[in-house]
């Protein structure tokens, strides 16, 4: 049954994608920015700070949770199991990350670098305007890596772990990470609670999602980047994550960028060849090849429930 909803939710997300219109999640995200404005009062105490965050976080996530399963519960076990694949295609979003990436490669290969760095405001938070098409390339072969783990396995794992309230709550901490996890006035600390959670959540899936790109690409330089690079990077699952993708592609990565019109002092990831236009096909075929050794070992996993 689990590996059903999980196949038909990466079917349904294949075919329809992300809703252009009424998406749950720009309902969570305007949910939560009310919140926001109403608790983070950025006073000059960071214990209160962080206390407010934990509460907002709260608040934004289990009243929705609580309406999720309450309204699970109502629903007979045909339209329970459809209700289960349409909340795990709203979470993994493999069709948007595929159609984002391809609104950038598309013009990159053409030549059409204004149209590329439009593009690829869309899906980085670093300053686009005046990137080349190397800096082009490794910024959306970054996001692709980073979003395979958070936006896709991380989001199957927590479904296979804990079912619907699990995919729920990961989403709807991921999507407080992406909105308040960061390192400036505002969310220094009003933020830290969502970022933290965020991090524990994904310890386990990152390295999972490291060992899929192992598998799916140059196994032997993805597991020797992931070795010796992972730790340089500034996030402890961000870093296995790209380490082990930028191996499997063969690929270098990272490198100083700007971020809000500071310099960022990033290492360096990957190996061998700069990243150029091609190589973001290449990790989005990655991507989905990872997909498949997922589904292929959730298979055999029921199967050998059923067995035995």
């Amino acid at each position: 049954m689990i590996f059903i909803t999980i196949a038909l939710a990466f079917v349904l997300d294949y075919f329809f994608g992300e809703p252009k219109r009424f998406h749950p999640l720009v309902g969570f995200g305007w949910w939560a920015d009310k919140l926001e404005d109403v608790l983070n009062r950025q006073q000059g105490n960071a214990l209160f700070n962080r206390l407010t965050g934990v509460l907002a976080l709260t608040l934004a996530v289990l009243p929705i949770l609580f309406v999720a399963l309450y309204f699970r519960s109502m629903l007979i076990a045909p339209f329970g199991l459809l209700f289960d694949v349409v909340i795990v295609a709203l979470a993994i979003g493999h069709n948007s990350l595929r159609e984002h990436s391809i609104n950038v490669a598309r013009p990159l290969l053409k030549g059409d670098l204004g149209a590329a760095r439009k593009a690829v405001a869309m899906i980085v938070s670093r300053d686009t305007a005046e990137l080349d098409q190397n800096q082009i390339s490794k910024a959306t072969i970054e996001s692709i890596l980073e979003n395979g783990s958070d936006a896709i396995f991380a989001a199957v794992f927590w479904y296979l772990v804990a079912g619907l309230p699990g995919v729920i709550l990961y989403r709807l901490v991921n999507t407080l990470d992406a909105m308040w996890g960061y390192k400036t006035e505002r969310y220094l600390y009003f933020g830290w609670f969502a970022a933290r959670f965020d991090d524990v959540l994904n310890i386990i899936p990152a390295r999972l999602t490291a060992l899929s790109y192992a598998l799916a690409g140059n196994y032997k330089s993805a597991i020797q980047c992931w070795r010796t690079q992972a730790k340089q990077w500034y996030s402890i699952n961000a870093g296995p994550v790209m380490a082990a993708g930028a191996g499997a592609l063969q690929v270098k990565l990272g490198g100083d960028s700007v971020y809000h019109g500071q310099l960022k002092n990033r290492p360096l990831l990957g190996c061998r060849e700069e990243a150029k236009a091609d190589d973001i096909n290449r990790a989005l075929d990655l991507v989905l090849k990872s997909i498949w050794i997922w589904l292929v070992a959730i298979l055999l996993f029921n199967l050998i429930l059923v067995l035995t």
